[in-house]
């Protein structure tokens, strides 16, 4: 059996989100995990977006945004839906750090040369980031599979599930959802 990311628990994400704070280029990097957590995307799929996929023609931050085929693992465009806590994270984020230029990456990069993250470079952030916030286990993969996990907690069904990670198989989806004590207690009173 291979080894999988670590779901997160909200204790755990509180306390990454505590250990960014103390750290250089906090609002950035409080924008990145908030991000991914809220959306379930990709590393690769992050990496990607630039501020002209997430702010309309007025300049107003999207409530959906469009992922391009060419910025998805499977090679089919889908829609990502901004949540409350997301567009605030946005909006303070872009007010601060908007480009002039629409086509930079969101994700800056502290690289004067660099056009933002990678998705290699994204995954090393994730690997150092939640080693000095003392999570054991967590990877780049990790705000994915809470985010699947997450959802199916409360209900969501696999096919939403499914939809939102942009997977084509339920059955994929499916390996992403853990389960814990706490969900099995809640489960059992129900009958």
């Amino acid at each position: 059996m291979t080894k999988r990311a670590k779901t997160l628990t909200p204790q755990e994400l509180k306390r990454t989100l505590n250990y960014i704070s103390t750290k250089r280029h906090a609002a950035r990097n409080r924008l990145l995990v908030i991000l991914m957590f809220n959306t379930g995307i990709r590393v690769s799929e992050a990496a990607s977006l630039r501020f002209c996929d997430m702010l309309d023609e007025q300049g107003n931050i999207k409530r959906e945004i469009y992922l391009r085929p060419d910025q998805t693992k499977g090679g089919e465009g889908r829609s990502i839906f901004i949540n409350n806590q997301l567009f605030k994270e946005l909006h303070s984020y872009i007010k601060q750090f908007k480009s002039a230029d629409l086509s930079k990456k969101l994700i800056y990069s502290q690289k004067k040369s660099s056009d933002g993250f990678t998705p290699n470079t994204l995954c090393q952030y994730y690997y150092y980031l939640f080693k000095g916030a003392c999570i054991d286990g967590a990877t780049s993969h990790s705000p994915r599979r809470s985010f699947i996990t997450t959802l199916a907690s409360k209900g969501v069904g696999i096919r939403v599930l499914a939809s939102l990670a942009g997977h084509r198989s339920i059955q994929t989806t499916m390996v992403y959802i853990d389960a814990n004590d706490d969900q099995k207690r809640a489960a059992v009173e129900l009958i």
